[in-house]
């Protein structure tokens, strides 16, 4: 349990770094690759998405939607990829090959539909190398360039906002 507390302190201290050394760079290229990262035991419904990037013309075969679970032995098949605290080493390593080609690609957007404050997607959100970064949780702004706070439940008024926003910045 000690250990524990201490492997958990060692990643808020990496997430703490790479946020203060985040660059926000948002330009004028238009979104041609999107990931999304879910919390499983917040939100499910990951077709969603799919749809969603199809109606705004975002049929990229490097978009990706990865989900974060407590569970382990969740089904493999549902998501490109899942992940677990499992998949989490000391100071910011990622044993999930995975999870960390997906943290490597320079996506041009990444959502980070979440709303509890979890230190893993957290991690993996600052981590991230894509260009434009969009999320729902304000609890620690540094994470994102756009924030739509909305509900989990709220996923049509997030469709329509980040449509908005999308047109606004010229990105889609």
């Amino acid at each position: 349990m000690i250990l524990k507390a201490f492997k958990e302190k060692s990643n808020r201290k990496y997430v703490n770094k790479l946020l203060a050394e985040r660059k926000s760079s948002v330009n004028n290229n238009k979104i041609r690759t999107v990931a999304v990262l879910l919390n499983a035991n917040e939100f499910h419904e990951f077709e969603v998405f799919r749809v969603y990037f199809k109606a705004l013309g975002l049929i990229s075969p490097k978009n990706k939607i990865v989900a974060f679970t407590m569970d382990d032995k969740l089904e493999h098949n549902q998501w490109n990829t899942h992940f677990s605290p499992k998949d989490f080493g000391w100071k910011g390593k990622i044993k999930n090959t995975d999870l960390q080609s997906f943290i490597n690609e320079p996506f041009d957007m990444m959502i980070s539909f979440y709303k509890s404050e979890v230190l893993h997607l957290n991690q993996i959100t600052a981590a991230s190398k894509a260009l434009f970064k969009v999320g729902i949780s304000n609890e620690d702004e540094r994470l994102y360039d756009l924030i739509i706070d909305v509900e989990l439940k709220e996923i049509n008024v997030f469709k329509e906002e980040l449509k908005k926003y999308l047109n606004i910045l010229k990105k889609i």
